[in-house]
């Protein structure tokens, strides 16, 4: 039984102790998934600072990656998608306890300040260097933009932000074939938009559109647009229901689609060998996402979010709520402990992996990714039990 529904059966319970519940609940479901992603993405960092001798391509080679390597690359899939829609997400929720024209401010605000984050500390976090050579502009600078979009297009009916974040996720494919150089005037927004590309910005700086941000504002702006299914009149129990059914329909769609191999991604094909089948089935192009590849991914994250809805009285819920309360500070943290582990080990045991340091096998990268999980769990509670005391402090909400 839930905490809401027991609240409910109880005589003498007002309507307003009904409705706390109910948000604590929805709440933090939002933040144990947010929670369950940022460790997903912890194994995929682990690996990209410790396994960089043994790369994947985009999409990931299924025909010569080794399975254990695919597969742990293919977990953190959900990542982007999932962070990127919570966003839009969470921000209705804001919206709910403050104007259109304030939550408009506060976007345009926050996301601001993540593209300046993505400019300074976390590109220095991926680099070392100052100044750096190269500007990746990667998941924190599209949230960013994401953000800043849906500040202007927020004054729209929900109606119509549905039809064009729908449009933007099932449509961009048919740009792929666009493709500019930079002698174009529109290659520098077009690449932002929809082409990863390097951009040069002076001499000796470049930038590198690793995230063209076009499909993710089709991201964010459904995750808002969901967001009155978050709303403290509407039951758990439809939500989940709700939920759990929009997931699939989107697997199930994703598996139909996909194999008819027309459209969303390069064609999958049949090896011979049936996992080797399957790997290639569930291949798919991340940057910018293909549909094929935001498709599962959102079906599994709605699947998941009323999952843990469902699951919220559990202590492994409220644990992993507490890595999804300070996201940024986790975010943050976690890249420059991987960059200070790299820097002490290659101090220590010098480049054993070519012109890398490394493990020699995907096992030391899940052994680390738990280490390091357990280990910041501390300080990221300690972080976000600071946010909840200190709300007059302006610059916590934006970590």
């Amino acid at each position: 039984m839930t905490l809401s529904t027991g609240l409910a059966g109880q005589a003498g319970v007002t309507s307003p102790a009904l409705a706390v519940a109910k948000a604590n609940t929805r709440m933090l479901a939002i933040d144990a998934l947010r929670g369950f992603v940022m460790l997903c993405m912890l194994v995929d960092h682990v690996r990209e600072t410790f396994l960089l001798h043994r790369q994947v391509s985009d999409p990931i080679d299924a025909l010569s990656v080794a399975p254990d390597l695919f597969f742990t690359r293919l977990l953190s899939e959900i990542c982007a998608p999932v962070f990127i829609f919570l966003t839009g997400l969470s921000a209705w929720l804001y919206s709910q306890k403050h104007s259109l024209g304030e939550t408009s401010v506060f976007l345009l605000k926050r996301g601001l300040f993540l593209v300046f984050l993505e400019l300074t500390f976390v590109c220095f976090a991926w680099n070392a260097e100052f100044p750096p050579k190269t500007l990746w502009l990667q998941v924190i600078w599209c949230i960013g933009i994401c953000m800043i979009v849906l500040a202007g297009l927020l004054h729209f009916k929900r109606g119509w932000l549905i039809v064009l974040g729908v449009a933007i996720v099932a449509g961009h494919n048919l740009l792929d074939d666009v493709v500019l150089g930079p002698e174009s005037p529109f290659f520098v927004p077009w690449s932002i938009l929809h082409q990863r590309v390097f951009i040069d910005i002076t001499e000796f700086t470049r930038a590198r559109t690793t995230y063209p941000v076009l499909p993710w504002i089709g991201v964010i702006l459904l995750g808002w647009a969901i967001g009155p299914w978050f709303g403290k009149e509407v039951q758990p129990a439809a939500r989940i229901s709700r939920l759990f059914k929009v997931g699939v329909g989107l697997l199930l769609a994703f598996v139909f689609i996909r194999y008819l191999n027309v459209y969303g991604e390069k064609p999958w094909v049949q090896t011979g060998d049936a996992l080797r089948t399957f790997m290639s089935f569930m291949s798919a192009k991340k940057y910018p996402p293909s549909l094929m590849f935001l498709m599962p991914t959102l079906g599994l994250g709605l699947i998941l979010l009323a999952y843990f809805e469902k699951v919220q009285a559990r202590w492994s819920t409220a644990q992993l709520a507490i890595y999804g309360g300070a996201p940024m500070f986790f975010y943050l943290l976690h890249l420059y402990v991987l960059k200070a582990l790299y820097l002490v080990a290659v101090a220590i045991w010098g480049t054993n992996q070519g012109t890398y340091y490394g493990f020699d096998n995907l096992s030391g990268v899940w052994l680390w990714s738990l280490i390091l999980g357990v280990l910041l769990f501390f300080p990221t509670r300690w972080f976000a039990g600071l946010k909840q005391r200190r709300r007059d402090i302006t610059i916590l909400k934006y970590l």
